[in-house]
């Protein structure tokens, strides 16, 4: 008994050290055997807790796979130790003081916003107190909604739904409040020379293959995806971001434009598989300004689609290419979830 106690207080304090460094851990069990594989701490409840969703801007369906991150799991990358792109350093935020609720009288954190954001560029708000926003509604053409529900005001500023974040301003980030992105899953079979699916060795399931761009801001691997433009249907920015960063086409010329615009669209149109919709624990994150998304999959079931189309990278992206499907891929932020979730949906290899 006295060891089982000792234990759990050595994994509390190591798992609280983790966290304050911004570092993933993993909890496993002794004797138990979890219903997903050990990962990194993100949990997840069941799509049957989504919101009905809009058939305006796409054809889309969920499952019973599990797909949205449990709130109750505090945000970790949120609270990594130095702002990106910065010397600024977090104010330090323990996992029991990451809630609003949780009375911390002692929290100072920096205020910071990215000097490129405070130039105004046409995608970011004004300084509050220069203009009023109109949050938790459709203010105009920006949509300051949350997927997570009605966020707090304090001081005139949004409050980050999961909590404290260990700086305050907008860091990197545009909008006060929820900042909307969109990340396209682009998938084909991987096949043999004779057409045929190419079955794992280990799991004897059908390997997919995902486009994946190598990111010039940081080197890691990801999902081509980006922000939402005010005013822009969720279709729009996942078809437009895939283009721009797999197939680059804000350089091709009109008539390459054009075939590449049929097969996206034919693609597009097809029901795509809602894989998450929600907060994005990501250490752009604030006090004041988060990142929300919804990662949708399109699969190339025939092979015909964009298949065929010669992957080239542009605009964020340093390279682009057909990647296994695998979970010893190494992949940006929680992509590698949204990649586990499209495998058990396709029932193919993990």
């Amino acid at each position: 008994m006295i060891h089982s106690l000792l234990r759990r207080d050595w994994i509390g304090r190591i798992r609280l050290a983790l966290t304050l460094f911004g570092l993933p851990y993993t909890v496993c069990t002794p004797g138990a055997r979890p219903a997903i594989s050990c990962s990194y701490s993100h949990n997840f409840r069941t799509s049957q807790t989504l919101g009905p969703i809009s058939t305006s801007f796409c054809n889309l369906y969920t499952t019973g796979v599990q797909t949205m991150p449990s709130s109750s799991a505090p945000h970790v990358k949120s609270r990594c130790p130095q702002y990106p792109g910065s010397k600024i350093n977090r104010f330090l935020v323990p996992d029991d003081k990451v809630g609003w609720s949780q009375n911390w009288p002692q929290y100072k954190p920096l205020s910071y916003t990215d000097p490129l954001v405070e130039k105004k560029p046409v995608w970011a708000d004004p300084e509050i107190g220069s203009f009023s926003p109109k949050f938790n509604t459709v203010d105009g053409a920006v949509d300051r909604t949350s997927f997570e529900g009605s966020y707090k005001m304090e001081k005139q500023k949004p409050l980050n739904p999961r909590g404290r974040t260990g700086v305050t301003g907008r860091g990197l980030l545009g909008r006060w409040g929820p900042n909307h992105a969109a990340d396209p899953i682009v998938t084909r079979w991987k096949v043999d020379a004779k057409g045929g699916k190419t079955l794992h060795s280990v799991s004897k399931r059908p390997v997919l293959q995902f486009v994946s761009i190598k990111r010039k801001d940081c080197g890691e691997w990801a999902v081509p995806g980006g922000m939402v433009d005010a005013g822009e249907q969720v279709s729009i920015t996942l078809q437009r971001e895939f283009s721009e960063e797999a197939l680059n086409s804000l350089v091709i010329t009109p008539a390459e434009k054009a075939k590449i615009s049929d097969r996206i669209s034919k693609l597009f149109k097809s029901p795509g598989f809602q894989v998450y919709k929600g907060y994005v624990d990501d250490p752009r994150n604030t006090d004041n300004a988060w990142i929300e998304t919804v990662a949708v999959n399109f699969h190339d079931d025939s092979g015909n689609s964009v298949s065929e189309l010669p992957l080239q990278a542009g605009d964020d992206a340093g390279e682009v290419q057909w990647v296994d499907v695998d979970s010893s891929f190494p992949l940006y932020a929680s992509h590698s979830h949204f990649l586990e979730l499209v495998a058990k949906e396709r029932k193919a290899h993990w």
